[in-house]
């Protein structure tokens, strides 16, 4: 489902990404882990089409994102590290402006808005503007508006960051029950403990260049540790 072949970043002199193969299929989340300037959110950006490559391509069910972008990110969702609401807008009208971007219908919207505002608890400030909401709100906003239209390719950066033991909770549930769904999950953290809890296969990138790759255990027996993925990270970033 995500498909990224040979791909490459470069700014200036400076090498971002350097000849990234990888490939996240159907019903699999794959959980992307680095250190400070490995590359992780300029990948993420090539991905969902915010950034073009020097060299390679991303293609997302067949579809290249540089080429037939309309077509590529008609299933793709975002929620980036920073969440962004407009603040003249409530809650309820950013739900409704995002859904008719992707040509659903006012019930459509009206009926999924009032599911995943029940799901992630956002009915109580729903109707305020943005401008009003905490760090925390707007994630749960901007992560409900990424699963208005139900998209088959998920990328989500820092997922957990200002949500609520409960509503981290709440969203890990979720993304386990897209993959159970058929949806092909990117997701990237820093929180070690979460990719633990949720990953099917992780990838370790440094200086551009993916490190490692594979399931946790497979991860553990290339890092030569059978404790933590902390402790599997650090040795492997360490050694790079």
């Amino acid at each position: 489902m995500i498909k990224l072949e040979g791909l490459v970043k470069r700014f200036g002199d400076m090498v971002a990404v350097n000849g990234l193969t990888l490939e996240v299929p159907r019903g699999e989340l794959f959980v992307f882990l680095g250190p400070n300037g490995a590359g992780k959110t300029t990948t993420i950006k090539l991905i969902v089409g915010l950034l073009r490559p020097t060299a390679g391509r991303v293609l997302l069910n067949g579809h290249d994102i540089q080429r037939e972008p309309i077509a590529a990110r008609s299933m793709l969702s975002y929620v980036p590290d920073q969440p962004f609401l407009y603040d003249k807008l409530t809650g309820r009208e950013f739900l409704h402006f995002i859904g008719s971007v992707y040509g659903m219908t006012r019930q459509q919207i009206r009926d999924k808005t009032a599911y995943l505002s029940e799901l992630f608890e956002v009915g109580d400030f729903l109707d305020e503007l943005g401008q009003t909401y905490s760090h925390g709100m707007k994630q749960r906003v901007v992560v409900s508006a990424a699963l208005l239209h139900e998209p088959r390719v998920l990328v989500i950066d820092e997922p957990m960051v200002g949500l609520d033991p409960k509503g981290a909770n709440t969203l890990k549930a979720v993304l386990r029950q897209l993959v159970a769904e058929g949806v092909a999950v990117f997701m990237s953290t820093h929180t070690l403990a979460v990719a633990e809890e949720t990953a099917d296969r992780v990838g370790i990138i440094r200086e551009g260049s993916l490190i490692a790759l594979g399931s946790l255990d497979e991860i553990y027996r290339t890092a030569r540790t059978d404790r933590r993925l902390e402790e599997a990270f650090l040795r492997l970033t360490d050694e790079a």
